[in-house]
C-alpha cells in the first residue's frame, strides 16, 4: 500500500482574459457546455487533494460561486 502526503492542488485564473474580449471571466467561457473552470475542477476531484485553491485577480465575483460549489478556496 502507498501512502501519498495531503496535497493542495492550485489553478491559476488570475488573467484578465483582455483577449477573449469579453465582459465574462475567461475561466467561465464555455467548452462542452460547461464553464472551462468547472472541467478543470473534475480533474482535480479526480485526484482527491486536500485544499483545492484558485488563484484570481480581476472579477473574483464571477468565479466566486463555482469554486464554492467544488469546495474550492479563492486566493487573490
Amino acid at each position: 500500500m502507498t501512502r501519498t502526503k495531503p496535497f493542495a492542488a492550485i489553478i491559476l485564473a488570475a488573467g484578465k482574459g483582455t483577449r477573449m474580449k469579453s465582459d465574462v471571466h475567461k475561466a467561465l467561457h464555455p467548452i462542452g457546455g460547461r464553464a472551462m473552470l468547472h472541467h478543470l475542477m473534475g480533474v482535480v476531484d479526480g485526484l482527491a487533494p486536500a485544499h483545492k485553491i484558485v488563484v484570481v485577480g480581476a472579477g473574483r465575483e464571477q468565479v466566486q460561486h463555482l469554486v464554492d460549489s467544488r469546495s474550492g478556496e479563492i486566493v487573490v
